[in-house]
């Protein structure tokens, strides 16, 4: 298998490719057609963003622990970080950790933090508490903490990435 970090990077060309070509053609549709059906699409759009960086970086996790042979794999990772001092790297690998798990699970303690470190090194917008809307006249909003957009998508690429590449200098004999 090529490396995980290429592959998801080609995931995330594909899929941001795709999307944005029906956001596009879905909004053009809307200049003569109020349809619900294309609300809807453009909706999708914005969830399937939000699928897609959830599952992508739950994948690596399971990598993680299958390649690290560890029950938790991002606290291996974590150490390995640590253990490198790219404290950078870590500090957008922990961020990170907390959005996706506020994506999954919604307001917790994941969510709590990251509104605690005024969204730490993400960019992307974060619902803070009471906020029901990132902007109430874009019908293509979804009910989310955190705005998966395009960009967001390949940060967490390019947190897979680095943090794929500190594991390799550090234990050369694993492979992700």
């Amino acid at each position: 298998m090529h490396s995980f970090s290429d592959l998801a990077y080609r995931c995330s060309v594909f899929t941001t490719t795709s999307l944005n070509d029906v956001e596009e053609k879905t909004v053009e549709a809307l200049q003569t057609s109020g349809a619900t059906s294309l609300v809807k699409t453009l909706q999708m759009a914005r969830l399937d963003r939000i699928i897609f960086a959830v599952g992508m970086f739950s994948v690596f996790e399971a990598l993680l622990q299958d390649r690290l042979n560890c029950k938790n794999g991002f606290r291996e990772a974590k150490k390995i970080l640590e253990q490198s001092g790219d404290t950078l790297s870590l500090s957008k690998f922990e961020d990170l950790e907390l959005a996706i798990n506020a994506l999954k699970h919604g307001q917790g303690r994941s969510y709590n933090t990251l509104i605690a470190k005024n969204g730490g090194t993400l960019s992307s917008k974060i619902k803070l508490p009471n906020e029901y809307f990132f902007d109430e006249r874009d019908v293509s909003e979804v009910s989310t903490l955190i705005d998966v957009n395009d960009d967001f998508i390949f940060f967490c690429v390019d947190i897979i990435s680095q943090v794929s590449e500190v594991i390799k200098r550090l234990k050369p004999e694993v492979i992700l």
